[in-house]
């Protein structure tokens, strides 16, 4: 008995959203539909004590089951991020889903195994760990995209989404079977002993394992699902998409660079800063010609991963911090976005296209205030939250010899900021449509915290930037 008490220690809250997970599934078998609110708020519930039990860890790293899962400060930043994107989600959900008479308990339940999925990628320490927690986030992330079964565009959104993502298993498996055949193990730090040299075997399992992770940062080219999948699914579930699962992947893309190839640096460098342009360059343009604002933020969120990865380009601790950062201002600023999207309602009925947000200023002044305070911040305008998360990746990239990216990461900024600015201008020079429904008071909470981190976050940014570097450094 002794020996299974250490690594369920280590794992309490991974521990704890399973038997959640299992619990409420119960709760909403045995009561049936009528139960989603509570199965809901008891959701929302596990995941903020399960971001408590994180936080609380004491800074040590810690292995479990073998050296399968890395219990470290970069995996409880990373976590704690994961799991404050899965609460606010489910909280702004609660409302939408009542107005729409779409209240199903699975929701809540299979976010909950999301994010479970989410905590073993972001602690894998071996690419066995690394898959199971894939799957686990993946297989839940179908279902809930295809949520909306009375809606076509719900049904196509999972069923894309699914084939896609089967592909990008595929060929995530590929590379991870030619990593072990070429070293003789799935453990990241036997990996890293071994691959000193970049022999062909291993070059062509570097590149498959990291197309698999592209696709679920939604990196060019692997981005092709994020724009149907954004706009078919659930608006709630955009929500989710477009923050916590990003946090995961985005984590399980710097665990596998960092700590399994630092040796093979130059050969995974290329492929970054080739994905990261791509990416920077199709956010920048695709997003001009969008009148649906979920398309719009989905390839505003295209571009976003793209300034992520430029940190991850740099390989040094400087670049692992300034990801780290980009992601929590990211998952803020998005959060504060889909708020706004949720509460796009006239006449109890949701609308999505840009222009209706025509004259918000007159009708929504608070709302509109907001909304283009996320947007200034989302384009990258100083002072804002937005540009200090672009400066900490640029910086990085400059200090690592990486002008070339840092100058197109600087001009796609410069493109990207025109949608971001037509949406402020449409707010507040277009003549006024009819007024928005009323906000409700968790989407209006949700907005105003976004809203004031993002402004006035320069004021003290020590905490964020401190965590994070102390994260970045157990990685190295």
């Amino acid at each position: 008995m002794p020996s299974l008490l250490p690594p369920l220690g280590a794992v309490l809250p991974e521990v704890l959203l399973a038997l959640a997970a299992i619990v409420l599934l119960l709760v909403g078998a045995i009561r049936g539909e009528r139960s989603a609110n509570l199965v809901t708020g008891l959701a929302i519930a596990v995941l903020i004590a399960a971001g408590v039990l994180v936080l609380l860890k004491p800074d040590l790293t810690l292995t479990a089951f073998g050296g399968a899962l890395v219990i470290d400060p970069f995996a409880r930043f990373m976590k704690a991020l994961a799991l404050l994107g899965a609460a606010v989600s489910l909280i702004m959900s609660v409302d939408w889903f009542n107005r729409e008479q779409q209240t199903k308990f699975e929701f809540p339940v299979l976010v909950i195994i999301a994010t479970l999925g989410m905590m073993m990628l972001v602690s894998a320490g071996d690419l066995i760990a690394l898959y199971l927690g894939l799957e686990l986030m993946s297989l839940s992330l179908y279902v809930v995209a295809a949520m909306n079964r009375d809606s076509i565009r719900s049904t196509e959104a999972g069923l894309k989404y699914f084939v896609l993502g089967a592909l990008s298993s595929g060929m995530l498996l590929y590379g991870s079977s030619l990593l072990y055949g070429f070293t003789g193990t799935v453990n990241f730090e036997g990996i890293a002993k071994v691959a000193t040299e970049p022999t062909l075997g291993l070059v062509f399992g570097i590149v498959f394992v990291m197309a698999g992770l592209c696709f679920k940062v939604s990196a060019v080219p692997f981005h092709m699902w994020t724009p149907d999948v954004y706009e078919g699914a659930p608006t709630p579930v955009t929500a989710f998409f477009a923050t916590a699962p990003k946090v995961a992947a985005m984590a399980v893309f710097l665990r596998v660079a960092i700590e399994a190839l630092p040796n093979v640096t130059h050969q995974w460098q290329q492929i970054v800063a080739f994905v990261s342009i791509a990416s920077m360059v199709l956010g920048a343009f695709a997003a001009i010609g969008q009148r649906n604002i979920k398309r719009l933020l989905a390839y505003s969120s295209i571009g976003h991963m793209g300034f992520a990865l430029v940190g991850l380009a740099a390989a040094t601790p400087q670049g692992v911090r300034g990801v780290m950062v980009y992601m929590a201002i990211y998952v803020a600023m998005t959060l504060g976005s889909f708020a706004c999207v949720l509460a796009m309602r006239r006449n109890g009925r949701a609308v999505e296209t840009v222009d209706e947000l025509a004259g918000l200023a007159r009708t929504r002044p608070m709302m509109a205030l907001a909304l283009a305070g996320l947007m200034f911040s989302l384009a990258g305008i100083p002072p804002l939250a937005g540009f200090l998360a672009k400066y900490y990746v640029f910086l990085a990239a400059i200090q690592a010899g990486l002008y070339g990216l840092a100058v197109i990461g600087v001009l796609a900024s410069v493109v990207g900021a025109f949608y971001y600015l037509r949406i402020v201008k449409i707010m507040y020079f277009d003549e006024p449509a009819d007024a928005f429904d009323p906000m409700p008071g968790e989407l209006k909470a949700v907005l105003g915290v976004s809203g004031l981190f993002t402004v006035f976050y320069f004021l003290w940014p020590a905490p964020l930037i401190d965590a994070a570097g102390a994260a970045a450094r157990s990685l190295f």
